[in-house]
């Protein structure tokens, strides 16, 4: 299972974001999103959502071993484990792994699938 993106479908509305971060964390904070809503200038109008695209790499970067697989196949961080060094946000491709102030433990995109559920466009989908 993959979360795929659309971004000619993106109008930059954030409702993706604005339904993650409440699945997440329980409030209405797009930096706490799981996913990036990237404006193209100077074209008006234009998007890029970028999504994890489950590659791995974070994994392989980990010294500690604590980023894992859940059912889905998505990878996700063992918060327990996890001592904050940062490698795993260094290594992401597509830059989609997250720090906030308030969180000690980076975050990523688990295949929740909230996103999807709230994209009035079609931008995101699962397959």
């Amino acid at each position: 299972m993959y979360l795929r993106v659309d971004s000619s479908k993106c109008t930059g509305c954030r409702l993706c974001q604005l339904a993650c971060s409440l699945y997440h964390f329980l409030e209405n904070n797009p930096k706490k999103s799981r996913l990036a809503i990237v404006p193209r200038f100077p074209d008006p109008g234009v998007f890029e959502v970028r999504t994890c695209t489950q590659c791995g790499e974070c994994a392989e970067a980990c010294p500690e071993g604590c980023i894992l697989q859940n059912e889905k196949g998505a990878y996700y961080i063992d918060g327990e484990q996890c001592t904050g060094c940062l490698q795993c946000v260094d290594v992401c491709p597509e830059e989609v792994l997250f720090t906030h102030p308030e969180h000690e433990v980076p975050f990523k995109c688990t295949l929740s699938e909230e996103c999807v559920y709230f994209c009035p466009y079609g931008a995101l989908y699962v397959e």
